[in-house]
């Protein structure tokens, strides 16, 4: 029976300063590549992966990179914590430990075909990445595809190498709190975008993953556009410890982030708010 707790070793191939306190770690496998389930994916965009370091703890991450993609996996660490900063004063050839992936992710079948509405904000951009790069990978099987993507500053905006290349195929709309001088973009709410969005509401799907205040959102982008909850997808983001619902760790109202999520329909989690 294979164990669901087990971590495996993997090897920082790559680091890459995101912002002031963001980093994208590069990992591979110390033998041999991911594997991949039935349907060529290692990972379905929307779960997370367990990164642990001896003498520091464990954390949950989203990955970033194509879920396609097997020979690596991309994670994107903020310095906020122990574990954290710890991590980000690794380099390239350390050694870590990873298990997972774990979770439900987005419906990749039931948003096929759709249009769709990415909303993110701060660091709440790895799994929208990942999902990205599933849509761009499959690109004649969706409508029009939207991201939207605030942050405070220009720095915090994060991948920013991928907004560029994500252009080529999907309409990315970005806003700032607090712009500098060479700041030639939208300033304010992401709900200042809405005018820019073009969609059949009726055949059209929402994404959202990110910090609280992006939630409000959903009042002001997403209902105005006429996606239903049903329609809605959010992914939470809650310190996760077991991974496979046993620990209680990760309980937000009746549902097991780790278990039931973390991509939740929003009527789901609609009262389960902390």
């Amino acid at each position: 029976m294979k164990n669901l707790y087990l971590p495996f070793k993997v090897k920082i191939v790559k680091t890459e300063t995101l912002s002031h306190n963001v980093k994208l770690f590069r990992l591979k496998k110390d033998k041999g590549k991911f594997s991949k389930d039935k349907n060529d994916l290692v990972f379905t965009p929307g779960q997370f992966v367990l990164i642990s370091l001896f003498g520091y703890g464990e954390s949950p991450f989203g990955p970033a990179s194509s879920p396609y993609e097997s020979s690596y996996i991309d994670v994107v660490i903020r310095g906020v914590g122990t574990l954290t900063e710890a991590l980000h004063n690794l380099k390239q050839g350390d050694e870590i430990f990873m298990r997972g992936p774990y979770g439900n992710g987005f419906p990749l079948k039931f948003i096929e075909g759709k249009d769709m509405v990415l909303v993110t904000g701060g660091c709440g951009i790895p799994p929208i990445a990942a999902l990205i790069e599933y849509v761009r990978a499959n690109r004649n099987k969706f409508g029009g595809v939207y991201l939207i993507y605030g942050a405070k500053t220009p720095a915090d905006l994060l991948m920013k190498d991928r907004l560029k290349k994500w252009e080529k195929d999907i309409k990315v709309l970005l806003t700032v709190d607090e712009p500098d001088k060479e700041w030639k973009g939208y300033v304010g709410m992401v709900t200042e975008l809405i005018d820019d969005i073009k969609i059949n509401a009726k055949n059209a799907v929402a994404s959202m993953c990110g910090p609280g205040p992006m939630m409000g959102a959903l009042e002001k982008i997403l209902r105005p556009l006429g996606i239903s909850d049903r329609r809605i997808f959010v992914s939470l983001e809650r310190k996760m410890q077991c991974g496979i619902g046993k620990c209680q760790h990760c309980a937000t109202g009746d549902k097991y982030v780790c278990q039931d999520g973390p991509v939740f329909y929003f009527d789901q989690i609609d009262k389960n708010w902390d």
